[in-house]
């Protein structure tokens, strides 16, 4: 059976297709523009690509055929700033994530920290107000960016009034109201960045991206801007777990139904933020983060500088098959878990999302 998936790049959005044996780049869809974000579709329906377009803004575009043409569409749209009001400017700098909820709603995370809904497939959006208007959100600030930024949005699968938000820099917001009210739900998570005092403020932490395990949702993993921290109760509490050869990076990948097993891609820390001695490995845990495997075979392991993004390192609904894109532009797959890699090409633009269909 074949499988198709997604690279959004800095030159625009690869389509690969796995024909049983091999990865091959099927199609190129805004040669030479930057694609920030991908949603693929669902069965017989809408895909989505939003393109960061600088000068000329962030646009978005739908394709109903399965990425063979497509047309643009409205791009969210913040409301007239208030004069005097506080916080980063109501501007859209940056689709970050997309993401389907229930029925059909697609939920847009965004730069500078708006969270917005389509029930029209992307043709209008409204932006979230319960979430915009919370006085927490003066606090939050850039992870990397000027401004803080949406990253993560994990839906409940079960439960459809239910979603927990990943923010750099604003930590893990929970509703169980259909995004009526919001919660923080970060405790645990600590910020070395900060003052001591400071440090365990839910506001202020800086998980690099969330990710949910689906068949057993109360289980949360978060790469962490100082660590790898894992969640047994649906975001409520979260429990710091140690890595080798680190525990900082930016991606994480949960197995779909095994709540213990989860992939990462560490780096060095600030200011280098390339592989441990210039050794690129994926580490995975299979025992709910009390030990890591480091996972190198068929990676380069001499004079490597990638990194990956928050969304460079994804796994499908089988929990076997995973692809891993870095900065650098190289895009390997494993098709056993993480044992072993294979390059699925090595000159592709700059990677900064994987999405498989």
């Amino acid at each position: 059976m074949s499988t198709t998936a997604w690279a959004a790049t800095r030159k625009g959005l690869f389509e690969l297709r796995h024909d049983g044996a091999n990865w091959q780049i099927a199609n190129i869809s805004f040669l030479a523009e930057p694609v920030s974000m991908v949603l693929p579709a669902a069965p017989g329906g809408r895909m989505l690509a939003a393109l960061n377009l600088g000068h000329f803004g962030t646009k978005l575009h739908a394709s109903d055929d399965g990425g063979q043409s497509w047309t643009e569409v409205a791009a969210p749209a913040y409301p007239p700033q208030p004069e005097g009001a506080e916080g980063p400017a109501w501007k859209l700098q940056q689709v970050w994530s997309l993401e389907r909820g229930p029925g059909d709603a697609i939920w847009a995370g965004t730069i500078p920290g708006g969270l917005f809904r389509s029930d029209d497939g992307g043709a209008s959006w409204q932006l979230n107000e319960a979430l915009w208007n919370r006085p927490e959100r003066l606090e939050w600030f850039g992870g990397g960016y000027d401004a803080p930024g949406i990253h993560s949005i994990c839906p409940h699968p079960s439960e459809s009034d239910e979603m927990l938000l990943g923010i750099s820099c604003g930590g893990a917001w929970r509703t169980t109201d259909g995004a009526a009210h919001w919660e923080l739900r970060a405790a645990g998570m600590n910020a070395d960045f900060m003052p001591p005092e400071r440090q365990g403020d839910q506001n202020i932490q800086d998980p690099h991206l969330i990710a949910r395990c689906a068949g057993t949702p109360e289980v949360l993993w978060t790469q962490h801007h100082c660590g790898i921290w894992r969640s047994t109760d649906n975001g409520a509490s979260w429990h710091e777990c140690k890595a080798q050869p680190a525990s900082f990076g930016f991606a994480v990948a949960a197995h779909p139904q095994d709540g213990d097993t989860a992939w990462f891609a560490p780096a060095v820390k600030d200011e280098r933020r390339v592989p441990v001695d210039g050794a690129l490995c994926v580490t995975r845990t299979r025992d709910g983060g009390r030990s890591f495997e480091q996972l190198r075979r068929g990676l380069p392991q001499q004079h490597c500088y990638d990194l990956v993004y928050r969304h460079g390192l994804v796994v499908d609904d089988s929990g076997q098959r995973l692809l891993m894109g870095s900065t650098t532009g190289n895009l390997w797959a494993s098709d056993n878990a993480g044992d072993d890699w294979v390059p699925v090409a090595l000159n592709l633009p700059p990677i900064y999302a994987l999405k498989f269909a």
